[in-house]
């Protein structure tokens, strides 16, 4: 019989590719029975659930393809309850040629064996022109699809940079804006060539970040250049060279781990605006002690007493002895204790001044400094040393806060400066005290020429005479005199009070008072940092601490 394999059908079953018990032959549905990839009556097909009405091929899989899934027809959509083999084998199925895989249905067994990895060919390449490429500098972020057919400008994110010219096109790429609301595709019939010599993109717009208020343009418009004032530079030294010690410190002062509170910055800057005055104060290490790598013996205080109208503004520099190893502590000491006596007495002081009481003002001053420079001569009395030795010199200036007060006070001990800038000119108001004449004291200073018998004594024979315990001890050597000023300002003038490190290259060195009459004759008083190089300008010769105080009349 046709169709059957050699050595027969196996038992209870059909010969392949033959017909079975009730069966039928390829090309003839079987009665009674599924057909395979195909749709039955009333039952369900081996790919899928039973379909009302479907079409099918008119002949039952066999082979090697039998059961393999069929595509859906060009066109159209898959049909329910299954798929049918397409005529022509696994050639012509479109899922096949796709290189794709039917996926399994839920009420599928699922297979024994793991599927195997699917390959995806490439894609077809489209046939129309290719558009122009847009590389922006920055990442682009993907554009959704195109809606409108109207061509739109394209406009990177930033803008294309001198030199760099733009990258052949690539096929596929996008031309729409990144980031745009409504984007649109320029098709190949609508693009048109640009311009010869022009820009083939145009400019970015402008952004809150490069583009000024009220500008359109994305390119600031240009600013005249800002004119400085006409003020001359700032300058290291004057005179007839340089100093003979270098600029910046070269060395610290040593430092001892139980008094670290001992230590003394080399620069102190300070200032205030009051009124109508304006205060720069600083104290400066010399270069002598930068480069000996010795303590600034300068010290300043400046504070404030009191609120409102009814404050005090004292300023007080001190400069300790030369020569002694705590001049750095005596110079701050006095500052300390003439700031106490001072603050304890502003209101008085304060008070004094609108009234200018003169007199009550000099002696209650005269007393507060005697004061504290006794308790400076106890505390060296304290330490064990001379008195002379744990000494300092001490310059104090005394600032209003009322705006109707001009009145300014300096009184202090000791060598230093007082001078104003007035007009263009500088004028030297330190109080000179009146040189102290009479005869000679018994006991003190050289011998009378005569007795008072008037008996000449001839000749010194040299011999000592031990000292009678009945005359009283020796008294120290005088005291610096008590100095005191109480001047007007006037509108416009400059007041500077210094020590010795500063009053001595000013009255020496003519070039000193000219570079700072042109630096603070305008009438502007300078920034910190400004009047810091303007008393930093050094003169050979001259190489102690400076301390200055300069105050400028509204």
């Amino acid at each position: 019989m046709p169709g059957l394999a050699a050595g027969g059908p196996p038992p209870g079953g059909p010969v392949p590719g033959g017909p079975a018990s009730g069966g039928s032959w390829p090309g003839r549905p079987a009665q009674g029975g599924p057909v395979p990839n195909g749709p039955a009556t009333g039952g369900p097909t081996v790919d899928g659930p039973a379909a009302a009405a479907g079409p099918t091929d008119g002949r039952a899989a066999h082979g090697p393809w039998a059961g393999a899934p069929r595509g859906p027809e060009p066109g159209g959509e898959p049909e329910t309850g299954g798929e049918a083999l397409l005529p022509g084998g696994p050639e012509s199925d479109p899922l096949r040629r796709s290189g794709l895989q039917r996926q399994r249905a839920p009420w599928e067994t699922p297979p024994t064996e793991p599927p195997a990895p699917t390959s995806f060919p490439p894609s077809p390449q489209p046939q129309s022109p290719e558009p122009p490429e847009i590389r922006p500098l920055s990442p682009q972020l993907p554009s959704p699809e195109p809606q409108n057919p109207r061509p739109s400008v394209v406009q990177p994110l930033s803008p294309q940079l001198p030199g760099l010219d733009a990258a052949p096109p690539r096929s596929g790429t996008s031309t729409e804006a990144p980031g745009a609301g409504a984007p649109t595709s320029r098709t190949p019939s609508d693009a048109s060539p640009p311009p010869t010599g022009a820009s083939q993109y145009a400019p970015p717009p402008p952004t809150l970040v490069d583009t000024p208020s009220g500008t359109p343009s994305d390119q600031a418009p240009a600013q005249a250049p800002v004119q400085a004032p006409n003020l001359p530079t700032p300058v290291d030294y004057v005179g007839s060279g340089p100093p003979t010690y270098d600029a910046e410190p070269t060395a610290l002062p040593p430092a001892d781990v139980d008094e670290l509170d001992d230590l003394v910055a080399d620069t102190v800057l300070d200032g205030a605006a009051y009124g109508t005055s304006t205060l720069r104060a600083v104290s400066v290490r010399g270069d002598s002690a930068r480069y000996r790598g010795e303590p600034r013996r300068d010290s300043l205080l400046t504070a404030r007493f009191g609120v409102g109208d009814g404050a005090l503004v004292l300023v007080a520099m001190a400069t300790g002895a030369r020569a002694t190893p705590g001049a750095h502590r005596a110079a701050a000491e006095a500052c300390q204790w003439i700031g106490r006596a001072v603050g304890r007495s502003h209101a008085r002081l304060a008070e004094d001044i609108r009234a200018a009481r003169r007199g009550d003002l000099k002696s209650g001053l005269h007393r507060l400094t005697d004061r504290s420079l006794g308790k400076l001569r106890a505390s060296a009395a304290e330490q064990g040393i001379e008195p002379e030795e744990y000494t300092a010199s001490l310059r104090c200036l005394l600032l209003p806060a009322d705006p109707e007060c001009r009145t300014r006070v300096f009184f202090g001990v000791g060598a230093g400066g007082l001078f104003r800038l007035r007009d263009g000119e500088w004028q030297d108001i330190e109080p000179h005290v009146a040189d102290t004449a009479g005869e000679a004291v018994v006991g003190f200073g050289s011998l009378p020429h005569e007795t008072p018998d008037g008996d000449r004594l001839t000749m010194d024979l040299g011999i000592t005479t031990p000292p009678s315990p009945y005359e009283p001890a020796p008294e120290p050597p005088p005291r610096d005199p008590f100095r005191f000023r109480a001047s007007v300002a006037r509108p416009g003038d400059t007041l500077l009070l210094c020590t010795s490190g500063l009053a001595e290259p000013l009255r020496g060195e003519p070039a000193l008072a000219e570079h700072l009459t042109s630096r603070w004759s305008d009438g502007d008083p300078p920034g910190l940092a400004a009047f810091l190089a303007d008393t930093l300008v050094r003169v050979k010769g001259y190489a102690d601490d400076r301390t200055a105080a300069a105050v400028w009349e509204a």
